[in-house]
């Protein structure tokens, strides 16, 4: 049988490799439950908790997985990226020694910007309205003759990823549960075609679905569709890590074979699920990382009676924004 496209992207072996180098390194993220938010809501939701990652968020597994793979000969000449802040800090984290410059917007969080310089990294502010961040990337790449890291549209970083839903279904394996429902935030794509490459393995009878704020749905109309669209170039969004200007083209081709579908939520629902996350799950999440709860939580899917098994995949939120979820009212 001839082989999909997906297949030939992204494979379960990739994501096994990516486990190896990664053991040791990562963290084992937790899953987390709540038997009140479970009595709360009718269903059981378990929550895979990647800001108690490295960096706080999931973008650590695929940047390391991707740098530590860099042939010796090309080491010394480092690494460029472009990134809000998560993948940023994931790059520096995994830099093993070698220089690296990083493009991040300059209205991104500055918690975010402050932390990938903690870590080393060299910042290069762009405005992510008006300028092309592949474009200075590629020249940045050009100039130092450096390594590009890209965020998401790799399938070494999409391996990379995959690990957390590898080890997130495994763990609830262990306890004797099994996931009906499976929801993982999407951006560029990156997390979710490597989170459902790993479930489509693991517990095939799963549904798998990407979640997205609303204005930055793009994974959901282009599985729709059938094909890429792009998002409005005038859309906002308070979730800055999930503004992906379009599906990657690798991660889409994964994507449109291995989701079930597409979800999108309001900004006032993520702010809602970072809170409902803090009171239940003591979990800091930030607005990005917690559009999957939020799809979960708002009655985006029918979940009565149904095991969800969701991922939070960051928590580099700004105090002012955290601050701002916390002081909402909860719905239960």
């Amino acid at each position: 049988m001839p082989s999909s496209p997906a297949s030939e992207v992204l494979t379960f072996a990739d994501i096994e490799s990516a486990q190896e180098v990664l053991k040791g390194v990562a963290v084992v993220t937790p899953v987390l439950e709540s038997p009140l938010l479970n009595a709360a809501l009718g269903f059981r939701l378990r929550v895979k908790a990647e800001p108690l990652q490295i960096t706080g968020s999931f973008k650590f597994r695929g940047a390391y997985n991707a740098i530590s793979r860099i042939p010796e000969d090309r080491r010394e000449a480092g690494v460029v990226a472009f990134s809000s802040g998560n993948h940023a800090q994931g790059v520096a984290a995994s830099m093993l020694g070698l220089p690296s410059v990083i493009l991040m917007p300059k209205d991104a969080p500055k918690t975010k910007v402050e932390l990938t310089r903690a870590w080393g990294a060299e910042v290069v502010t762009f405005d992510r309205f008006t300028e092309s961040r592949e474009e200075l990337g590629a020249k940045l790449r050009e100039d130092r003759d450096a390594t590009l890291i890209k965020p998401y549209d790799d399938p070494l970083i999409m391996a990379g990823q995959g690990t957390l839903a590898a080890e997130a279904v495994r763990a609830c394996a262990a306890d004797g549960w099994t996931p009906d429902v499976f929801i993982s935030p999407c951006g560029g794509g990156g997390l979710i075609a490597g989170c459902s490459t790993a479930v489509r393995a693991l517990s095939p009878e799963t549904d798998v679905y990407s979640a997205e704020p609303a204005g930055f749905d793009d994974t959901a109309r282009s599985l729709a569709a059938h094909k890429r669209l792009a998002n409005d170039p005038a859309a906002r969004s308070i979730c800055d890590a999930l503004l992906a200007p379009e599906p990657g083209e690798l991660t889409f081709a994964v994507n449109s074979e291995r989701l079930t579908g597409g979800l999108s939520v309001t900004d006032d629902e993520a702010l809602t699920a970072m809170a409902v996350a803090f009171k239940y799950l003591k979990l800091v999440v930030e607005p990005g990382g917690a559009v999957a709860l939020a799809a979960a939580i708002t009655g985006k899917l029918e979940c009565r009676g149904s095991n969800v098994l969701v991922v939070c995949s960051g928590g580099n939120a700004d105090a002012d924004v955290y601050a701002r979820a916390l002081s909402r009212p909860l719905p239960f």
